[in-house]
């Protein structure tokens, strides 16, 4: 049930909306709507079990060798953010219907956004934290998307990027605290590590990984010094901003604190960390935001306040600081939601949100102000708003939880971050709707937008006031849920009530109402505030000047560095690596003593002597004339041949199948290649190069045969026996190395064919509509043609294809239980593929294959890569993990008991894969080299 919660808008919504957007707007919306309802009807179908105190758990393996599974965790605390980010969502759906100009793109806005929907779901309902990264990451990118939404506006792919940058950045550390955490738990599910605080938090690697996980989600939430990002995001369109920065992205990192909390706190470390950041960004947030002139500006600052108004109460580490941390995080995200959707109403009316520009439109807009002056009110904690409860719980916690110099030092500070909170949100409130008439804006005529419009920032509004008026009926039991599953522990007793009678925090806050007023009124007194500058006197201290200065200095080194690697001699940067990889090698083994070891040595027979003075014999002439580029691919091909009865010597006849086959294929891509090249490699002249060459040469060859002979002389128990015993009964094969390819390590074979699909379709991407201009006669003057083809060639190649088409299938249908499968069957079908463009020439090869052209044998490659991935996906269908084959022997009729496994779909995948690849290379280095038409001008070998 959890799981399809997150399905829900990840697969169903972000493709429903993809696919509408284009067709109808309306429909579009509705399809995001109903299926964020459905979502969220399925959470609350879940509530009452939370309310009744249990925790709702499911599980599916996904990964299990390394700790990845598919777990979901309902309890209160997820509760609570899973309900914000559905009940939120849904109000902004329909408030960016409409918001959304006709030139944006529905489709486009509704499918990022349902993504990021499905992400925060993932990231608050995960109980494994290699699952919460992969959800974390997945908001990263999708929040890209989001605020670059605007790709054609400069500010909004600069701030996407930035943001991408930083909480990207954050997100990396975060992973490396994940896995610090989890190698001393031994465990990545969080319900299991709440079991082992104590010997988690007694283990030296603690710290680090504490550090790492409070560096991902202080990014994550703009706490001080990386809360620049945010504000930059504010170019995004208004919608994106309301859910984003007020209710979702920016409290995942408040969710991780509260998440982590039962692991993380307690040592000290925590409390004072989180607590001095908080402390540090709610003063500074605040203080920025009175002098933005943007109404989004002042919003994103105050966003960043509460922010670490909340991490700091996380910080102070009390249970009561924990309930008013749940109930902040619920009062922000209604009066933030509903300020954002109101400063998006303002610039749809007006086309402006600078507050200098502003002003009187109270006499146009009397609805939209009203909202704004209660929603406005609850940001500055004004009782009978739910801000104020909020604010009330701050100062109290304030009070109560510092002591010694802190007593009165950290409530002085969060007053005056009350203050800043007071005034800019009368600010916010009397620059737009009062303040003189409106001014110069590019839409003079403001009205009051539709009422559908309206009705989110409504709906929110009328929360703010009924949580204010009556907190413990409302938002009361999942403050209690959502506290209790924080802490990890009951609550003490606590009252969420308007009045707690005459006490210090009321104090606080009368005062921080009556100097945010005044302070306000001095300020904007002969409207000096509107001639601030904020750009400029707080460029520094926001953050953005230091991260471009860092971002510009990491780009100057970088090329610098480019500069004095990046020389252009292949033959340079292949030394450094061997250089690097024989000194790097050889460390382990200095002043090891390691040496021969005890394993008994067999006696060299004459044939092995024979095959090593092949060898030598080969390597001397491919030393000798590796300036000649053909004969140099073809004594190479002689240490494959080599190689292939190697395999067969030690009965290995699969591997030797496969060593021959991708030794003719490779050569004749060489071939090929290297027509396209001058037939001589340009000689080395200085002796010192040739040295260098030399030593790297025999360094990286003695290295290599040192390993070889060092791990052969000793004895080390093999693993055969597993692949031997249980080939049979779980791979359904008698054939050890083709069930291990296609059934066991699966995995990597379908790296394999996609690293070959993705280097066939790069050469064609790099050398489509190449030509090369092909010699037109030889050295001695004797005309060169290429129109007709040796006839023995071509008669050869008729007989060859259809038997080795025959042999291929047999291969192929052999291959599960004797020598052969798909890649060495896609081997056999490639040569003699490549053997008919050889005979036929490549128009007449493609014509008779139907290919039309290089481009088409893409769609093998595809379907090669498709039937492989599929056949991986249909096990999760029957509850098993990706890529585990079944297999039987059913009856069937007038053939009798046939062996059959779903491993043969996998190597048909791989077979069109390999045949794939290999043609649309040879057709594409075919395409470059194609004879020029008969009227052009023979050109000399020398000009090729």
């Amino acid at each position: 049930m959890l799981l399809l919660i997150v399905l829900l808008p990840l697969l169903l919504g972000t493709v429903a909306t993809a696919c509408l957007g284009s067709k109808s707007r309306p429909l579009t919306a509705l399809a995001a709507g109903l299926v964020t309802a459905s979502a969220l009807a399925l959470l609350l179908a879940q509530a009452p079990a939370v309310f009744a105190g249990q925790t709702v758990i499911n599980a599916w393996p996904w990964v299990p060798e390394i700790g990845l599974q598919l777990s979901f965790r309902l309890d209160g605390l997820s509760l609570m953010f899973a309900g914000l980010i559905l009940f939120i969502g849904l109000l902004i759906v329909l408030y960016a219907a409409y918001y959304l100009a006709p030139e944006d793109s529905a489709g486009k806005f509704y499918s990022f956004m349902m993504l990021f929907m499905a992400a925060m779901l993932g990231v608050v309902l995960s109980d494994n934290l290699l699952l919460l990264v992969v959800f974390w990451e997945l908001t990263s990118i999708s929040s890209f998307l989001l605020i670059g939404f605007w790709s054609h506006r400069a500010d909004a792919r600069a701030g996407a990027r930035q943001a991408l940058a930083v909480t990207g950045g954050g997100g990396l550390a975060m992973l490396g605290g994940f896995v610090l955490l989890g190698q001393i738990a031994g465990t990545y599910e969080l319900s299991a590590m709440a079991k082992n605080v104590a010997a988690i938090q007694a283990d030296p690697r603690f710290v680090p990984a504490l550090l790492l996980i409070l560096l991902g989600a202080f990014t994550k939430s703009a706490q001080f010094p990386f809360h620049f990002w945010l504000p930059d995001a504010m170019a995004a369109p208004t919608p994106v901003s309301a859910y984003l920065h007020s209710a979702t992205m920016v409290k995942a990192g408040v969710f991780l604190l509260m998440r982590l909390y039962p692991v993380l706190a307690g040592t000290g470390h925590f409390e004072a960390i989180v607590s001095a950041a908080g402390l540090a960004t709610v003063l500074f947030a605040a203080f920025i935001a009175i002098f933005k002139h943007d109404l989004k500006g002042l919003l994103a600052y105050s966003t960043v306040s509460h922010l670490g108004l909340i991490v700091f109460l996380i910080g102070l580490g009390s249970p009561l600081a924990a309930v008013a941390a749940v109930f902040h995080v619920l009062n922000h995200a209604a009066f933030k939601a509903s300020l954002f959707m109101i400063a998006g109403i303002v610039d749809h009316e007006t086309h402006s949100r600078d507050m200098r520009q502003l002003g009187g439109l109270w006499k146009f807009m009397p609805w939209t102000a009203t909202l704004s002056m209660v929603a406005a009110a609850s940001m500055a904690g004004v009782p009978l708003t739910n801000g104020f409860l909020s604010k009330e719980m701050f100062f109290t916690e304030a009070v109560v939880g510092t002591s010694g110099i802190y007593a009165w030092l950290v409530p002085a500070l969060v007053t005056l971050a009350g203050v800043f909170s007071v005034a800019y949100s009368l600010r916010f409130v009397h620059d737009t709707y009062f303040n003189g008439e409106l001014g110069d804006v590019p839409n003079d005529h403001p009205h009051e937008p539709p009422l559908g419009m309206k009705l989110p920032a409504m709906l929110l509004v009328i929360i703010c006031i009924a949580v204010g008026l009556a907190p413990a009926l409302t938002f009361g039991p999942l403050v209690h849920v959502a506290a209790t599953a924080l802490l990890g522990q009951a609550l003490p007793e606590y009252h969420l009530a308007i009045w707690h009678g005459f006490n210090l925090p009321l104090l606080m806050s009368a005062i921080a109402l009556a100097v945010g007023v005044g302070l306000y009124l001095w300020l904007a007194k002969g409207r000096r505030l509107h001639h601030i500058a904020s750009e400029n006197w707080f460029g520094v201290a926001t953050g953005r000047s230091i991260f471009e200065w860092l971002i510009d200095r990491l780009f100057g080194l970088s090329g610098r560095l480019t500069a004095r690697l990046e020389t252009g001699s292949l033959q340079r940067y292949v030394g450094w690596l061997l250089l690097t990889a024989l000194v790097l090698g050889a460390l382990p083994f200095l002043g090891s003593g390691i040496g021969t070891g005890t394993r008994p040595q067999m006696p060299a027979t004459p044939l092995a002597w024979a095959m090593w003075a092949l060898l030598l014999l080969t390597c001397i002439a491919i030393a000798r004339t590796h300036h000649q580029r053909f004969q140099t691919v073809v004594l190479v091909g002689v240490v494959g041949v080599a190689a292939s009865l190697t395999f067969l010597g030690f009965s290995a006849p699969d591997l030797a199948l496969t060593q021959l086959s991708v030794d003719i294929v490779s050569t004749v891509l060489l071939l090929m290649g290297l027509a396209l090249l001058p037939q001589t490699s340009p000689k080395e002249t200085p002796a010192l190069r040739k040295g260098l060459h030399a030593l790297l040469a025999l360094g990286g060859g003695a290295a290599m045969s040192v390993i070889t002979w060092l791990v052969l002389t000793r004895d080390h128990e093999s693993i055969s026996w597993y692949f031997l015993q249980e080939s049979l009964p779980k791979g359904g094969g008698t054939n050890v190395v083709n069930v291990i390819l296609v059934d066991f390590r699966g995995y990597d074979t379908m790296g394999e064919i996609t690293v070959l699909g993705i280097a066939a379709v790069g050469v064609l991407a790099l050398m489509d509509g190449l030509r090369t201009r092909r010699p037109g006669m030889d050295p001695e003057g004797r005309a060169w043609t290429f129109a007709q083809q040796p006839l023995l060639l071509r008669v050869a190649a008729s007989v060859v294809l259809p038997l080795a088409l025959v042999f291929s299938l047999y291969i192929f249908m052999r291959g599960h239980n004797l020598p052969g499968g798909g890649f060495i069957a896609g081997l056999i079908t490639a040569v003699a593929l490549v053997l008919q463009f050889m005979s036929l020439g490549q128009a007449r090869a493609e014509q008779f294959l139907r290919a039309g052209g290089g481009r088409r044998f893409v769609r093998w490659v595809g379907s090669g890569l498709g039937i492989a991935g599929l056949t991986g996906v249909g096990a999760f269908a029957l509850g098993r993990p990706f890529l585990t084959s079944a297999h039987g022997h059913p009856h069937v009729p007038m053939l009798g008991e046939l062996p059959l496994a779903t491993a043969a779909i996998f190597d048909l995948g791989v077979y069109l894969t390999v045949v794939g690849s290999t043609l649309l290379t040879i057709s594409v280095l075919g395409q470059a080299s194609r004879e020029l038409p008969a009227t052009a001008t023979p050109t000399p070998r020398s000009a090729a």
